[in-house]
């Protein structure tokens, strides 16, 4: 998936501007960085369109994950691209779900497996039966 496509799935999703959609993506993509360990971000910017992969770059602070649990990560995804809780949770769950159109499953399966439970609501519409996968493992 290249992108636009990426940020066009977003903006549709939270039926919002192409320009909210890319803030909203860049936030939850940085976001989404603090809380998986160095090494798996690495993994899932080599499967995210060119643009998201500087969003992704760990830093020698990031090699560790940060423990923060679906409310944080959501109170920063809104920081982060200026808009209200709701908005943030919706683009959240929204990036996520692109984002397991966008990478393997097996990637994907990796990412979900390093956050906590109560991040569930914004995970699995995405894992839902019927939602569109991209094949590999």
């Amino acid at each position: 998936m290249d992108y636009d496509t990426f940020i066009d799935q977003v903006a549709r999703r939270t039926r919002t501007s192409a320009e909210r959609a890319a803030a909203l993506t860049t936030a939850a993509l940085e976001t989404l960085a603090e809380r998986l360990t160095g090494g798996e971000v690495l993994d899932l910017a080599a499967q995210v369109p060119r643009p998201l992969q500087d969003v992704l770059k760990p830093s020698p602070r990031t090699e560790w994950a940060e423990r923060f649990g679906a409310a944080e990560f959501v109170a920063r995804v809104g920081q982060r691209a200026g808009v209200d809780e709701n908005t943030a949770r919706d683009g959240a769950r929204a990036v996520f779900t692109t984002l397991r159109e966008a990478i393997t499953a097996g990637e994907f399966d990796d990412v979900v497996s390093q956050l906590p439970r109560d991040y569930r609501a914004m995970v699995e519409p995405a894992m839902a039966p019927g939602a569109p996968l991209r094949g590999g493992a």
